[in-house]
């Protein structure tokens, strides 16, 4: 492995430190101990954790290395506080594509987190009651210990993080956005066909885009043959216009 936050060829005149990794088990089980490591020195602080999650087949592995350190490490998630990144709209809670029964099914149901600490944008709001929501859930993150502590995205193949599809501006908001022509058909096969994908005034996802100013943000990336998996820490994004959204429910775009 290639020390992580040094100088290397791969990485030489970027803006943003970068670990690079053999293979992408070793990449997201060191993501996954940069997450625990941060969960208890902050529970050790008496302070908590505020997490900002995302889904897709990369944090699925990272979940997997977290339910495993609850298990076998004692790994507690009782201080950590979570907001997702987005979820469709609209989609119901328990649907097969909703990204809270994804979570639910690799990470929640699994480990000891508070209920009442989990936040996932809501796919059953009102249209009309849409940007009130919107605005709450923004609120939400900025109350939570002074916002997100750590953000867990992927990149897409848009280069999106969150939802924020191509043309989002850096002053962006969480927010209904119409969905790319790329996202929709990488979201086809969880849908049983593009035409069922969501679709304005349901193709449309929440969005938080707090999510870019996350006090560390470690986006994921996962490239052959240049086997690089690139993770900020403790560092803003120098062009957050460019983040995308990683994809939400199902484990096959990543």
């Amino acid at each position: 492995m290639i020390s992580p936050f040094t100088s290397h060829p791969a990485t030489a005149g970027t803006h943003l430190p970068v670990s690079v990794y053999p293979n992408l088990k070793t990449a997201l089980a060191a993501v996954a101990r940069q997450i625990a490591d941060l969960i208890r020195t902050k529970a050790a602080a008496g302070q908590s954790c505020v997490l900002g999650l995302a889904t897709g087949s990369s944090p699925t592995r990272v979940y997997e290395d977290l339910v495993r350190l609850h298990r076998e490490d004692g790994l507690s998630f009782q201080s950590v506080v979570s907001f997702n990144l987005d979820e469709y709209f609209p989609m119901v809670p328990d649907s097969l594509q909703s990204c809270a029964r994804f979570m639910r099914e690799y990470l929640f149901d699994h480990v000891d987190i508070r209920p009442a600490n989990m936040h996932i944008p809501d796919g059953t709001v009102a249209p009309a009651e849409v940007a009130t929501y919107c605005q709450h859930y923004e609120a939400a993150i900025v109350a939570a210990a002074g916002g997100i502590d750590l953000q867990l995205p992927g990149i897409g193949r848009t280069r999106r993080i969150g939802f924020n599809e191509p043309g989002s501006g850096p002053t962006s908001r969480t927010r209904l956005i119409i969905l790319d022509h790329v996202t929709c058909t990488d979201a086809a096969s969880d849908f049983y066909g593009e035409e069922n994908v969501p679709r304005r005034s349901s193709r449309a996802s929440a969005t938080p885009s707090s999510s870019t100013r996350a006090k560390r943000p470690a986006p994921v990336s996962w490239r052959r043959p240049a086997r690089v998996l690139a993770t900020q820490r403790g560092a803003q994004p120098h062009h957050r216009e460019t983040l995308r959204r990683i994809g939400p429910a199902g484990t096959r775009r990543h």
